[in-house]
């Protein structure tokens, strides 16, 4: 079904130094950022009377027409009685425990069940905010913590944390592979070159930085702490990948399995019935909007990663005794 989209915007103050593309997707979040991109270079938006480019910054003030027809993919977000995990809840902001299984943001093929639909029946007012107050991502099936703002304030001083890259994110991920020591990925990302719907390292992407450290050693696994500078798409899974220790049980990145040898029972039981990539966002600091603190949270570990790491102690601990 094609509908006319005739809308002019003026562009708050409170989005100066924003790229256009970003503004907009924030200032009209029924749409994604790549159709906005689309309309941008189809010449369908004008700024000030001329035709910009995505990536043009903005000063605030500018007047932004929007002429486009364009078929309509789903209706508008609705709110759903689905269960979320408060870490923390006050005025401004609101963080929660994520579980694997959950996305974030309705699209084609999960047009309901999100966590943007959970968000709106829990707090009706996030309508009134841009995407409902969600300012980052996880994957599908990656757990942990996430930040909600609450209030415009909030939302725009948590995007311009995150653009400034001063909020910390810890993970802890299960990787194929004995490590012998932490390090650094700096590896430009984008999109790959053949199967678009996945992410690569690139020679002319983003710029990508991820630290991680050793935690704990098994036969052929480690257990790494992740911190990332930069928040790519997919970062963790495709660095990792990269440098040939791929998460545990990523169904797009990991490859098979790696089984220690003479592996018991229960292990391989383990294995069988984990069905998502090893990864925890165990961690958010960042400077709270109001108070201007900086304030840390974390969300405990899964039951789904703690036995396989139990698991993985215990198959290490056995192949000693033997």
């Amino acid at each position: 079904m094609l509908k006319t989209l005739n809308r002019e915007i003026i562009i708050p103050d409170e989005y100066a130094g924003f790229r256009l593309d970003q503004a907009l997707a924030q200032l009209i979040s029924e749409f994604s950022r790549g159709r906005i991109q689309a309309w941008i270079k189809s010449g369908n938006i004008y700024i000030d009377k001329r035709i910009p480019r995505p990536k043009d910054k903005l000063k605030g003030g500018e007047t932004v027409v929007i002429r486009v027809e364009f078929e309509e993919i789903s209706s508008e977000i609705k709110p759903e009685k689905i269960d979320i995990r408060i870490l923390f809840e006050d005025e401004h902001i609101l963080l929660i425990d994520k579980k694997a299984g959950m996305v974030v943001h309705p699209a084609s093929g999960h047009t309901s069940g999100t966590l943007q639909n959970a968000l709106l029946y829990y707090q009706p007012e996030l309508v009134n905010i841009p995407r409902s107050g969600i300012v980052h991502r996880l994957d599908k099936l990656t757990s942990g913590i996430m930040v909600v703002a609450k209030t415009l304030e909030a939302h725009k001083s948590l995007v311009e944390q995150l653009q400034n890259r001063t909020v910390s994110r810890t993970y802890i991920a299960l990787v194929h592979g004995v490590m012998v020591s932490g390090g650094t990925v700096d590896a430009a990302m984008g999109r790959h070159p053949v199967d678009r719907k996945r992410m690569a390292v690139v020679e002319k992407g983003k710029q990508a930085i991820t630290h991680y450290r050793v935690e704990d050693r098994y036969r052929k696994h480690s257990l790494l702490k992740v911190n990332l500078e930069t928040g790519r798409t997919h970062q963790i899974r495709v660095h990792m990948a990269h440098i040939a220790y791929p998460l545990l049980g990523d169904p797009v990145y990991g490859g098979r399995f790696k089984v220690p040898p003479n592996a018991s029972e229960a292990l391989m039981s383990v294995f069988k019935n984990f069905t998502r990539q090893a990864l925890h966002a165990q961690s958010l600091k960042l400077i709270h909007p109001d108070s201007g603190q900086a304030r840390t949270w974390s969300a405990p570990w899964p039951e789904d990663i703690k036995n396989l790491i139990e698991a993985l102690q215990l198959d290490s601990q056995q192949s000693v005794k033997m």
